[in-house]
């Protein structure tokens, strides 16, 4: 079997978009380059001085993992090289990163990312990853700016995660398919292993923090009662699989079918995931699936950006069981105070 390497596919796949001249080709190596960095520290993670807090807390009121330090700045640095890019947004910087270069200011792409996402499991040995999502710039020239941040989810020229677990995995699309790449350590390449990936449009696994039971609206409680109870028409009880990584749920539920549920709870009344490099990256991905992305009532990747850490509660994964838990949202939908 010939292997095709993630470099060798990108080419072929440019002939996809004939307006570009091979920008957004040299963005995807470019992560290709950093994830395998990544992938290298966090598989020595409980070696090296790598593991625990930084003692700091980031925007979004976390206590910040040196890991999550480190594969921030591996991917700040693999773009500022590339020059492919005019302005990234982290979830671990307050504002967005306008690069100022002369081989970047005048780019044409922006980037937001989650650089570790389930960060929390790092110290555990179970698997965390990186979010991405790739839009056109909408101001003219120079570097970034906030505003060019400030698109729907349908805008994506690309999305994608790469994944750190028992192998290290990159999945994406760029509307055209879905794509996955598993690294072969051997020869320090990511190929070819999951090509076209679809998920099932239906599933038995249900993916949500049950621990928050008490806090999560009517609609989603009556859904988890729903899967849990006994009908050999459907297949049901289902089984309940939460890893506490988004990238590990989702990808799992991606291949053998299910539902990811991050519902707003007392807590966190919108949500507690971020719209721009969580949320609509995922959605994209899961869309060109075959899958569904929605915050309960609404598509993900058509609700307007306001602010760039913004929120949102996500039921995404395969179509007929997103749509059950939102037709629970709906028939019991809490009225607002």
């Amino acid at each position: 079997m010939k292997v095709k390497t993630l470099g060798q596919f990108i080419i072929e796949k440019q002939t996809d978009f004939p307006y570009a001249k091979g920008e957004l080709s040299r963005l995807l190596r470019d992560i290709g380059i950093a994830a395998k960095i990544v992938n290298r520290e966090v598989s020595k993670a409980g070696l090296v001085e790598i593991l625990g807090e930084t003692g700091e807390t980031n925007v979004q009121g976390e206590k910040v993992k040196k890991l999550d330090v480190f594969a921030n700045e591996q991917f700040i640095a693999a773009f500022k090289a590339g020059g492919e890019v005019c302005a990234i947004a982290s979830e671990e910087n307050d504002d967005i990163i306008p690069i100022d270069t002369e081989i970047s200011k005048n780019a044409k792409y922006v980037i937001a990312m989650d650089p570790l996402d389930g960060s929390s499991n790092i110290d555990v040995n179970v698997s965390v990853g990186t979010i991405f999502s790739i839009y056109r710039r909408t101001s003219l020239s120079g570097p970034g700016t906030l505003a060019d941040f400030m698109q729907r989810g349908t805008e994506q020229v690309a999305a994608g995660y790469i994944i750190y677990g028992s192998s290290c995995m990159l999945v994406y699309t760029t509307g055209k398919g879905v794509y996955g790449f598993t690294l072969d350590p051997s020869i320090g390449e990511f190929c070819l292993s999951h090509p076209n990936m679809r998920t099932p449009q239906n599933g038995n696994v249900y993916s949500i923090n049950e621990g928050n039971y008490l806090h999560f609206p009517d609609g989603v409680k009556k859904f988890i009662k729903y899967c849990q109870e006994e009908d050999k028409a459907t297949n049901r009880p289902f089984s309940s699989r939460y890893i506490g990584s988004g990238v590990a749920d989702i990808h799992r539920n991606l291949i053998t079918g299910g539902v990811y549920i991050y519902p707003t709870t007392t807590k966190s009344p919108k949500g507690k995931l971020r719209l721009l490099y969580e949320c609509n990256p995922l959605a994209f991905i899961l869309e060109q699936a075959g899958g569904k992305a929605s915050d309960g009532n609404k598509r993900i990747m058509e609700i307007d950006l306001k602010e760039l850490h913004q929120r949102t509660p996500l039921f995404i994964g395969s179509s007929e069981m997103v749509d059950k838990a939102i037709e629970f949202m709906v028939k019991y939908k809490t009225e607002e105070v």
